[in-house]
């Protein structure tokens, strides 16, 4: 059940935003009026998703782009430019986790990790960072509790990505503010989304997370989606620099 949010005025920019968590967000914003502009590097299914909300009525802009390439961020933010005039809302949401021991772990796949989750993060706040400082806005990072608190095993460039992602939210938040940008990040647990598909389909798994989960149960992405809302929206006003657990209970530090 989506508040009475009323985005119409606003642009937003989701990365990542094919399917999963990120594809459940655009349609969070794009659902109370946002115009959205939604990337990700899967050229059809960014398109597919955005063509769905095209026919629900929504205003919405694909916008197929490696967030880890600066020349394609800089064209994409010209785009929404161009399309929109500003931009009000970044939401941070693409990465890559491979799996891999540390002792195996090939140099490109850690480098591609940091690059996607890190680095995309930079280019994209600098952006659009660079066009709210006249005019305030929210940024919102898709971190991981494998950034915070959480260990995940065989992911060691994604749990330091995340905890990079989770450091550089707190310096920009700080360094942000005194232009009106507040920058947030969200820490969610295991969620219900096609990358967690396999492991969801092992009962063992499903018995040990539920065993060390308080709340008992898997999240689903429009829980991560109802954050994001309201963290842009004026009831955060006073909220920026925080990294949020979305977990059920997981990690309670």
């Amino acid at each position: 059940m989506i508040p009475d949010y009323d985005f119409s005025d606003t642009v937003v920019c989701v990365t990542g935003a094919a399917r999963g968590i990120g594809l459940t967000i655009a349609q969070a914003f794009a659902a109370t009026g946002a115009k959205v502009c939604l990337n990700d590097i899967d050229e059809a299914a960014v398109e597919q998703a955005t063509e769905a909300l095209r026919r629900e009525g929504r205003e919405v802009m694909a916008f197929v782009a490696d967030v880890a390439d600066p020349s394609a961020v800089e064209r994409m933010f010209t785009a929404i430019d161009q399309r929109w005039g500003q931009v009000d809302v970044l939401v941070n949401n693409a990465g890559v986790e491979p799996v891999s021991s540390i002792l195996d772990h090939s140099l490109a796949d850690w480098q591609r990790t940091l690059d996607v989750n890190l680095t995309g993060t930079f280019l994209c706040t600098q952006q659009a960072a660079r066009r709210m400082t006249g005019r305030g806005g929210g940024i919102i990072n898709i971190a991981s509790i494998a950034g915070k608190s959480q260990p995940l095993y065989l992911r060691s460039a994604y749990a330091a990505s995340k905890a990079g992602q989770i450091g550089f939210t707190k310096e920009a938040a700080r360094e942000f503010a005194s232009y009106g940008v507040r920058v947030n990040a969200i820490c969610p647990g295991v969620i219900v989304t096609p990358m967690t598909e396999h492991l969801r389909e092992n009962e063992a798994q499903m018995a040990r997370w539920r065993s060390e989960i308080p709340l008992a149960r898997l999240g689903e992405a429009d829980e991560i989606a109802q954050l994001c809302l309201w963290l842009a929206s004026d009831a955060a006003s006073y909220v920026t620099g925080a990294a949020w657990h979305v977990d059920g209970g997981k990690n309670m530090a």
